[in-house]
Protein backbone atom coordinates (compact mmCIF):
# COMPACT_ATOMS: atom_id res chain seq x y z
CA UNK A 1 0.00 0.00 0.00
CA UNK A 2 1.48 3.64 -0.68
CA UNK A 3 0.27 7.11 -2.56
CA UNK A 4 2.08 7.76 -6.07
CA UNK A 5 1.88 11.97 -6.86
CA UNK A 6 2.75 13.14 -10.34
CA UNK A 7 2.74 16.88 -11.36
CA UNK A 8 4.19 19.72 -13.70
CA UNK A 9 4.14 17.34 -16.85
CA UNK A 10 2.67 20.01 -19.21
CA UNK A 11 3.57 23.62 -20.76
CA UNK A 12 1.80 26.12 -22.76
CA UNK A 13 3.29 24.06 -25.66
CA UNK A 14 1.13 21.49 -24.94
CA UNK A 15 0.89 18.44 -22.67
CA UNK A 16 -1.22 17.45 -20.13
CA UNK A 17 -0.67 15.53 -16.62
CA UNK A 18 -3.92 14.04 -16.31
CA UNK A 19 -3.61 12.62 -19.68
CA UNK A 20 -0.12 11.67 -18.50
CA UNK A 21 -1.38 10.37 -14.88
CA UNK A 22 -4.04 8.67 -16.80
CA UNK A 23 -0.85 6.39 -19.11
CA UNK A 24 0.83 6.10 -16.21
CA UNK A 25 -2.10 3.86 -14.20
CA UNK A 26 -2.31 1.84 -17.33
CA UNK A 27 0.03 0.94 -17.37
CA UNK A 28 0.84 -0.36 -14.21
CA UNK A 29 1.49 -4.47 -13.41
CA UNK A 30 -1.44 -6.59 -13.01
CA UNK A 31 -0.63 -7.09 -9.43
CA UNK A 32 -1.30 -3.58 -8.60
CA UNK A 33 -4.87 -2.08 -7.79
CA UNK A 34 -5.85 1.46 -7.68
CA UNK A 35 -8.06 3.53 -5.65
CA UNK A 36 -9.70 6.91 -6.63
CA UNK A 37 -7.48 9.10 -8.88
CA UNK A 38 -7.40 12.53 -7.48
CA UNK A 39 -7.02 15.53 -9.03
CA UNK A 40 -5.97 18.53 -6.55
CA UNK A 41 -5.77 22.72 -7.53
CA UNK A 42 -3.16 24.43 -5.89
CA UNK A 43 -2.34 28.09 -5.18
CA UNK A 44 -2.70 29.93 -8.10
CA UNK A 45 -0.26 32.73 -7.70
CA UNK A 46 3.24 29.94 -7.43
CA UNK A 47 5.88 31.51 -9.63
CA UNK A 48 6.30 27.83 -11.12
CA UNK A 49 2.64 26.73 -11.65
CA UNK A 50 1.59 24.57 -14.28
CA UNK A 51 -1.05 25.15 -17.00
CA UNK A 52 -4.25 24.12 -14.78
CA UNK A 53 -2.00 24.45 -11.90
CA UNK A 54 -2.95 20.61 -11.00
CA UNK A 55 -1.47 17.88 -9.64
CA UNK A 56 -2.51 14.33 -9.26
CA UNK A 57 -2.14 11.47 -6.52
CA UNK A 58 -3.80 8.00 -5.98
CA UNK A 59 -3.62 5.15 -3.45
CA UNK A 60 -2.13 1.82 -4.68
CA UNK A 61 -2.41 -1.63 -3.12
CA UNK A 62 0.54 -3.79 -4.11
CA UNK A 63 1.94 -6.99 -2.39
CA UNK A 64 5.69 -6.52 -3.96
CA UNK A 65 6.22 -2.75 -3.56
CA UNK A 66 9.82 -3.61 -5.37
CA UNK A 67 8.49 -4.41 -8.38
CA UNK A 68 6.19 -1.17 -8.24
CA UNK A 69 8.82 1.07 -7.59
CA UNK A 70 11.15 -0.92 -10.53
CA UNK A 71 8.37 -0.43 -12.96
CA UNK A 72 7.98 3.40 -11.78
CA UNK A 73 11.23 3.67 -12.58
CA UNK A 74 11.53 2.71 -16.54
CA UNK A 75 8.00 4.18 -16.74
CA UNK A 76 9.83 7.59 -15.44
CA UNK A 77 12.79 7.40 -17.79
CA UNK A 78 10.63 6.36 -20.51
CA UNK A 79 7.71 8.13 -20.64
CA UNK A 80 7.97 10.72 -18.08
CA UNK A 81 11.38 12.94 -17.51
CA UNK A 82 11.26 13.70 -21.52
CA UNK A 83 8.67 16.36 -20.65
CA UNK A 84 11.30 18.25 -18.54
CA UNK A 85 12.01 21.62 -20.77
CA UNK A 86 9.59 22.28 -22.23
CA UNK A 87 8.11 26.11 -22.46
CA UNK A 88 6.22 28.02 -24.34
CA UNK A 89 5.86 32.24 -25.02
CA UNK A 90 1.92 32.93 -23.11
CA UNK A 91 -0.32 35.95 -25.82
CA UNK A 92 -1.89 36.16 -23.19
CA UNK A 93 -0.32 35.92 -19.65
CA UNK A 94 2.38 38.41 -18.93
CA UNK A 95 4.05 36.15 -16.47
CA UNK A 96 7.33 34.39 -17.16
CA UNK A 97 6.46 30.89 -18.32
CA UNK A 98 8.95 28.20 -16.12
CA UNK A 99 9.68 24.95 -18.59
CA UNK A 100 8.48 21.94 -17.28
CA UNK A 101 9.84 19.79 -14.21
CA UNK A 102 8.07 17.15 -13.71
CA UNK A 103 7.84 15.56 -10.40
CA UNK A 104 6.54 12.16 -8.84
CA UNK A 105 6.74 10.83 -5.52
CA UNK A 106 5.95 7.87 -3.43
CA UNK A 107 4.59 7.26 0.15
CA UNK A 108 4.31 4.18 1.94
CA UNK A 109 2.08 6.67 4.23
CA UNK A 110 0.03 9.30 3.73
CA UNK A 111 1.93 12.65 4.18
CA UNK A 112 0.22 14.73 6.57
CA UNK A 113 -2.64 17.35 5.32
CA UNK A 114 -0.86 20.33 7.44
CA UNK A 115 1.05 20.32 3.66
CA UNK A 116 -1.73 20.37 1.44
CA UNK A 117 -3.63 22.92 3.54
CA UNK A 118 -0.04 25.06 3.21
CA UNK A 119 0.32 24.37 -0.88
CA UNK A 120 -3.22 25.52 -1.84
CA UNK A 121 -2.94 28.46 0.38
CA UNK A 122 0.74 29.82 -0.28
CA UNK A 123 4.01 29.19 -2.36
CA UNK A 124 5.60 26.13 -0.58
CA UNK A 125 9.09 25.19 -1.54
CA UNK A 126 11.09 22.29 -2.37
CA UNK A 127 12.77 22.15 0.88
CA UNK A 128 9.64 22.06 2.91
CA UNK A 129 8.60 18.99 1.78
CA UNK A 130 8.08 15.76 3.96
CA UNK A 131 10.39 13.65 2.89
CA UNK A 132 9.06 10.49 0.48
CA UNK A 133 10.27 6.77 0.17
CA UNK A 134 10.93 7.59 -3.67
CA UNK A 135 10.72 10.18 -5.73
CA UNK A 136 11.98 11.34 -9.11
CA UNK A 137 12.04 14.66 -11.16
CA UNK A 138 12.17 18.39 -10.07
CA UNK A 139 9.44 21.33 -9.12
CA UNK A 140 6.54 18.43 -9.73
CA UNK A 141 7.12 16.96 -6.73
CA UNK A 142 5.57 19.85 -4.31
CA UNK A 143 2.45 19.09 -6.59
CA UNK A 144 2.57 15.66 -6.61
CA UNK A 145 3.26 15.56 -2.27
CA UNK A 146 0.26 18.25 -2.20
CA UNK A 147 -2.15 15.48 -4.02
CA UNK A 148 -1.59 13.12 -1.80
CA UNK A 149 -1.80 14.87 1.43
CA UNK A 150 -4.84 16.19 0.24
CA UNK A 151 -7.41 14.38 2.66
CA UNK A 152 -10.69 15.18 0.24
CA UNK A 153 -13.23 15.74 3.04
CA UNK A 154 -14.34 18.55 0.86
CA UNK A 155 -14.94 16.77 -2.98
CA UNK A 156 -16.16 17.04 -6.27
CA UNK A 157 -15.67 14.81 -9.07
CA UNK A 158 -14.44 15.33 -12.82
CA UNK A 159 -14.60 13.04 -15.68
CA UNK A 160 -12.06 14.14 -17.82
CA UNK A 161 -11.77 12.38 -21.52
CA UNK A 162 -9.00 12.91 -23.97
CA UNK A 163 -8.62 13.46 -27.71
CA UNK A 164 -6.92 10.64 -30.09
CA UNK A 165 -3.41 11.37 -30.83
CA UNK A 166 -2.53 13.91 -33.13
CA UNK A 167 -5.94 15.42 -32.96
CA UNK A 168 -5.54 19.25 -34.29
CA UNK A 169 -9.13 20.46 -35.35
CA UNK A 170 -11.78 22.06 -33.39
CA UNK A 171 -13.06 20.30 -30.70
CA UNK A 172 -16.10 18.02 -31.34
CA UNK A 173 -18.59 17.21 -28.28
CA UNK A 174 -22.50 16.47 -28.88
CA UNK A 175 -23.93 19.92 -27.27
CA UNK A 176 -27.51 18.36 -27.51
CA UNK A 177 -26.57 15.92 -24.96
CA UNK A 178 -23.93 18.56 -22.67
CA UNK A 179 -27.32 20.33 -22.30
CA UNK A 180 -28.94 17.06 -21.56
CA UNK A 181 -26.78 16.44 -18.95
CA UNK A 182 -26.61 19.75 -17.61
CA UNK A 183 -29.81 19.33 -16.67
CA UNK A 184 -29.34 17.15 -13.99
CA UNK A 185 -29.08 18.10 -10.30
CA UNK A 186 -25.68 16.67 -9.63
CA UNK A 187 -23.96 17.55 -12.72
CA UNK A 188 -22.05 20.94 -12.10
CA UNK A 189 -20.22 24.23 -14.21
CA UNK A 190 -20.76 23.01 -17.14
CA UNK A 191 -22.30 25.50 -19.14
CA UNK A 192 -22.45 29.36 -18.80
CA UNK A 193 -25.62 30.65 -17.39
CA UNK A 194 -25.68 34.03 -18.89
CA UNK A 195 -24.37 33.08 -22.26
CA UNK A 196 -25.96 29.66 -22.26
CA UNK A 197 -22.61 28.40 -23.63
CA UNK A 198 -20.63 25.33 -22.50
CA UNK A 199 -18.08 25.33 -20.26
CA UNK A 200 -16.45 21.67 -20.64
CA UNK A 201 -14.62 21.62 -23.30
CA UNK A 202 -10.77 23.82 -22.85
CA UNK A 203 -9.03 26.06 -25.63
CA UNK A 204 -5.35 25.82 -26.84
CA UNK A 205 -3.60 23.16 -27.08
CA UNK A 206 -4.52 20.69 -24.33
CA UNK A 207 -5.02 16.73 -25.18
CA UNK A 208 -8.74 17.04 -22.91
CA UNK A 209 -11.62 16.74 -25.17
CA UNK A 210 -13.89 17.92 -21.65
CA UNK A 211 -14.52 17.56 -18.62
CA UNK A 212 -17.66 16.91 -16.65
CA UNK A 213 -18.11 18.15 -13.12
CA UNK A 214 -20.44 17.07 -10.81
CA UNK A 215 -21.04 16.63 -6.73
CA UNK A 216 -21.15 12.52 -7.21
CA UNK A 217 -18.97 10.22 -9.18
CA UNK A 218 -22.00 8.47 -10.40
CA UNK A 219 -23.26 11.38 -12.16
CA UNK A 220 -19.59 12.27 -13.84
CA UNK A 221 -19.42 8.88 -14.56
CA UNK A 222 -23.05 8.23 -16.30
CA UNK A 223 -22.86 11.65 -17.97
CA UNK A 224 -19.19 10.87 -19.40
CA UNK A 225 -20.43 7.81 -20.81
CA UNK A 226 -23.41 9.13 -22.92
CA UNK A 227 -20.61 11.87 -23.95
CA UNK A 228 -18.32 9.44 -25.63
CA UNK A 229 -20.51 7.16 -26.46
CA UNK A 230 -22.61 9.77 -28.74
CA UNK A 231 -22.09 9.83 -32.03
CA UNK A 232 -21.61 13.55 -32.42
CA UNK A 233 -18.64 13.54 -30.08
CA UNK A 234 -15.56 12.62 -31.91
CA UNK A 235 -13.72 9.87 -30.70
CA UNK A 236 -11.62 9.53 -27.21
CA UNK A 237 -8.42 7.96 -26.24
CA UNK A 238 -9.63 7.28 -22.88
CA UNK A 239 -11.55 8.90 -20.18
CA UNK A 240 -11.59 8.64 -16.28
CA UNK A 241 -13.27 10.04 -13.51
CA UNK A 242 -11.04 11.79 -10.37
CA UNK A 243 -12.06 12.83 -7.36
CA UNK A 244 -11.13 17.17 -6.50
CA UNK A 245 -10.76 19.45 -4.43
CA UNK A 246 -12.60 22.13 -6.91
CA UNK A 247 -15.33 23.92 -5.17
CA UNK A 248 -13.89 23.14 -1.91
CA UNK A 249 -12.88 26.90 -0.72
CA UNK A 250 -9.75 24.84 0.54
CA UNK A 251 -7.77 28.08 -0.77
CA UNK A 252 -9.42 30.55 1.58
CA UNK A 253 -8.72 31.36 5.30
CA UNK A 254 -10.45 34.54 7.46
CA UNK A 255 -12.39 36.92 5.89
CA UNK A 256 -11.40 40.66 6.16
CA UNK A 257 -13.53 43.50 7.95
CA UNK A 258 -11.71 46.23 5.85
CA UNK A 259 -12.81 50.42 5.49
CA UNK A 260 -12.60 51.83 2.28
CA UNK A 261 -10.40 54.61 1.57
CA UNK A 262 -10.55 55.15 -2.19
CA UNK A 263 -11.72 53.45 -5.09
CA UNK A 264 -9.38 53.19 -8.31
CA UNK A 265 -10.64 51.87 -11.86
CA UNK A 266 -8.86 50.81 -14.98
CA UNK A 267 -10.22 53.30 -17.26
CA UNK A 268 -9.74 50.64 -20.52
CA UNK A 269 -10.25 47.37 -18.31
CA UNK A 270 -12.67 48.71 -15.53
CA UNK A 271 -10.83 46.70 -12.89
CA UNK A 272 -11.44 48.06 -9.41
CA UNK A 273 -8.80 48.41 -6.75
CA UNK A 274 -10.19 49.28 -3.25
CA UNK A 275 -7.82 51.11 -1.40
CA UNK A 276 -8.48 50.11 2.28
CA UNK A 277 -7.18 50.50 6.15
CA UNK A 278 -5.80 47.11 5.41
CA UNK A 279 -4.62 45.31 2.20
CA UNK A 280 -5.46 46.72 -1.08
CA UNK A 281 -8.26 44.59 -2.72
CA UNK A 282 -8.85 43.57 -6.65
CA UNK A 283 -11.77 43.18 -8.02
CA UNK A 284 -11.05 42.45 -11.81
CA UNK A 285 -13.92 43.72 -14.39
CA UNK A 286 -14.80 40.01 -15.38
CA UNK A 287 -15.74 39.60 -11.33
CA UNK A 288 -19.67 41.19 -12.76
CA UNK A 289 -21.59 41.95 -9.13
CA UNK A 290 -18.25 41.65 -7.12
CA UNK A 291 -17.05 44.74 -9.39
CA UNK A 292 -20.15 46.53 -9.30
CA UNK A 293 -20.19 46.59 -5.79
CA UNK A 294 -16.34 47.94 -5.30
CA UNK A 295 -16.76 50.75 -7.98
CA UNK A 296 -19.93 51.60 -5.86
CA UNK A 297 -17.83 52.09 -2.77
CA UNK A 298 -16.48 55.51 -1.18
CA UNK A 299 -14.14 56.48 1.75
CA UNK A 300 -15.69 55.36 4.72
CA UNK A 301 -17.42 52.44 3.94
CA UNK A 302 -17.48 49.14 5.39
CA UNK A 303 -16.52 45.63 3.51
CA UNK A 304 -15.90 42.06 4.24
CA UNK A 305 -14.10 39.84 1.81
CA UNK A 306 -12.83 36.80 1.01
CA UNK A 307 -9.76 35.76 -1.51
CA UNK A 308 -6.24 34.90 -2.07
CA UNK A 309 -3.36 37.48 -1.38
CA UNK A 310 -0.96 37.21 -4.10
CA UNK A 311 2.66 38.33 -4.04
CA UNK A 312 2.55 41.90 -3.52
CA UNK A 313 0.08 41.27 -0.48
CA UNK A 314 -3.00 42.76 -2.42
CA UNK A 315 -6.07 40.59 -2.00
CA UNK A 316 -8.20 39.07 -5.08
CA UNK A 317 -11.71 39.21 -4.27
CA UNK A 318 -13.68 36.21 -4.72
CA UNK A 319 -16.36 36.87 -2.61
CA UNK A 320 -17.43 40.61 -1.39
CA UNK A 321 -19.61 41.95 1.14
CA UNK A 322 -20.76 45.72 2.21
CA UNK A 323 -21.01 45.95 6.32
CA UNK A 324 -21.72 49.80 6.34
CA UNK A 325 -21.47 52.70 4.18
CA UNK A 326 -21.74 56.27 4.37
CA UNK A 327 -24.55 58.71 3.11
CA UNK A 328 -24.12 59.83 -0.52
CA UNK A 329 -25.49 62.50 -0.64
CA UNK A 330 -27.82 64.82 1.57
CA UNK A 331 -30.59 67.25 1.68
CA UNK A 332 -32.72 70.25 3.61
CA UNK A 333 -35.34 69.16 5.65
CA UNK A 334 -39.10 69.37 5.06
CA UNK A 335 -40.91 72.00 6.62
CA UNK A 336 -42.53 70.85 9.71
CA UNK A 337 -45.72 72.92 9.44
CA UNK A 338 -46.09 72.86 5.33
CA UNK A 339 -43.66 69.83 4.41
CA UNK A 340 -42.37 71.65 2.13
CA UNK A 341 -38.08 71.19 0.94
CA UNK A 342 -36.36 74.01 3.38
CA UNK A 343 -34.29 76.27 1.49
CA UNK A 344 -30.82 77.79 2.55
CA UNK A 345 -31.08 81.70 3.76
CA UNK A 346 -27.60 82.22 2.80
CA UNK A 347 -24.11 80.79 4.03
CA UNK A 348 -24.55 81.04 8.31
CA UNK A 349 -28.11 82.20 7.82
CA UNK A 350 -30.05 79.00 8.40
CA UNK A 351 -32.83 77.53 6.41
CA UNK A 352 -36.29 78.87 5.87
CA UNK A 353 -39.38 77.11 4.23
CA UNK A 354 -40.31 79.18 0.74
CA UNK A 355 -43.93 78.77 1.65
CA UNK A 356 -44.81 79.99 5.56
CA UNK A 357 -41.61 81.68 6.15
CA UNK A 358 -40.54 79.53 8.87
CA UNK A 359 -37.22 79.50 10.35
CA UNK A 360 -34.71 77.13 11.56
CA UNK A 361 -30.75 76.73 12.24
CA UNK A 362 -28.76 75.35 9.36
CA UNK A 363 -29.52 71.64 8.92
CA UNK A 364 -29.22 68.79 6.71
CA UNK A 365 -31.04 65.19 6.23
CA UNK A 366 -27.93 62.53 4.99
CA UNK A 367 -29.28 60.62 2.10
CA UNK A 368 -27.82 57.02 2.51
CA UNK A 369 -28.07 56.29 -1.06
CA UNK A 370 -28.59 52.46 -2.58
CA UNK A 371 -26.07 50.02 -3.36
CA UNK A 372 -26.37 47.46 -5.92
CA UNK A 373 -25.92 44.59 -3.49
CA UNK A 374 -26.75 44.37 -0.31
CA UNK A 375 -25.90 40.62 0.12
CA UNK A 376 -22.60 38.21 -0.39
CA UNK A 377 -21.96 38.47 -3.76
CA UNK A 378 -18.97 36.20 -5.96
CA UNK A 379 -17.96 36.63 -9.85
CA UNK A 380 -20.13 34.54 -12.52
CA UNK A 381 -19.70 30.99 -12.82
CA UNK A 382 -17.13 31.59 -15.81
CA UNK A 383 -14.89 34.16 -13.62
CA UNK A 384 -14.42 31.91 -10.36
CA UNK A 385 -11.58 29.95 -9.52
CA UNK A 386 -12.02 25.99 -9.78
CA UNK A 387 -11.26 26.22 -6.25
CA UNK A 388 -14.50 28.87 -5.60
CA UNK A 389 -17.17 27.16 -3.91
CA UNK A 390 -20.41 28.85 -4.70
CA UNK A 391 -22.66 30.73 -2.17
CA UNK A 392 -25.33 28.97 -2.38
CA UNK A 393 -23.57 25.97 -0.99
CA UNK A 394 -22.71 27.49 2.35
CA UNK A 395 -24.11 29.66 4.75
CA UNK A 396 -22.05 33.24 4.97
CA UNK A 397 -22.59 33.32 8.76
CA UNK A 398 -20.01 34.46 11.09
CA UNK A 399 -15.79 36.14 10.26
CA UNK A 400 -13.12 36.62 12.35
CA UNK A 401 -11.79 40.63 12.13
CA UNK A 402 -8.60 40.44 10.54
CA UNK A 403 -6.63 44.01 11.83
CA UNK A 404 -4.16 45.26 9.42
CA UNK A 405 -1.41 45.09 11.37
CA UNK A 406 -1.89 41.81 13.66
CA UNK A 407 1.53 39.79 13.47
CA UNK A 408 -1.11 36.82 13.16
CA UNK A 409 -2.94 38.37 10.30
CA UNK A 410 -3.87 35.77 7.49
CA UNK A 411 -2.02 36.06 4.42
CA UNK A 412 -4.23 33.08 2.83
Amino acid sequence: MGWLGLDDTDSLAGGCTTAVFHDLLNGLPDSTSIGTPRLVRLWPFAQRRTRGNAALGIELQTEDVGELIRHLDAWWSNHIAPFAGEVAPSDVSPREQSPASPGMVWFENQPPSEFYQKAVRTEVTLDELPTPEHSWGGHGRIGATAAVSWKGKECTWEAIAWRLEGADSARRVDHATVEAVDGWPEIVFSRDPRRGTSLIAPRGRSPVLFGLRATSKEAAEKGCRLLVQSEETERVRGWRVFQTNQASGDHLGDHWLLEVQDVLTDPVRKHAQIITNGPDVLCYAEGGPVNALARWLQEGDEIEVAGLIDHDEQIHAERLKLKSWVPRSRQRPLCPDCQVRMKSMGAGQGIRCPKCKRREGDEWIDIPGSPPFRTWVEPPLDARRHLSRPLEWEDMVGSAEILPNDEEQSTS
